[in-house]
């Protein structure tokens, strides 16, 4: 069951966000960028009010992301991204991105807190990070 509302054009929106960010990250990478989007959306909190579809969020500005700036972008999404976008639609949560609302890829090691935001972890080049439960319990 889709934990956020989706139609074909926009999960293949996240899929190919999901692309852009992490490809180089693997399935399980770009499976944690679409946790961080769909949480955008489900949050309804900090940062991301009023974010309440897939396009809000890819498009969010300020606060959105980097990744649409970029060509590949705009490259059709492919059929595995796809699916694992509608995976993350339906719910699938992996840590530390299950309740993530941020990541960035730092040149070192991940800092403790980010814009007041404390880091659950990192998978591979991308720290994640989360509100607190009682700043943005949707995420939860």
């Amino acid at each position: 069951m889709a934990v956020i509302k989706a139609n074909t054009e926009d999960t293949r929106m996240l899929a190919r966000l999901m692309r852009a960010e992490a490809e180089g990250e693997g399935q399980l990478g770009m499976l944690m960028v679409g946790n961080v989007g769909v949480n955008r959306v489900r949050g309804n909190c900090l940062d991301f009010k009023n974010i309440r579809s897939i396009p809000q969020m890819v498009y969010q500005s300020p606060g959105g992301f980097e990744a649409i700036q970029k060509s590949y972008f705009y490259q059709r999404a492919r059929e595995s991204e796809i699916r694992l976008a509608k995976r993350v639609i339906n719910g699938e949560r992996q840590h530390p991105a299950s309740n993530a609302l941020w990541f960035f890829r730092p040149a070192g090691g991940c800092p403790g807190t980010w814009w007041d935001q404390t880091n659950s972890g990192r998978f591979k080049a991308h720290c994640f990070y989360i509100p607190t439960a009682g700043d943005c319990p949707s995420v939860y």
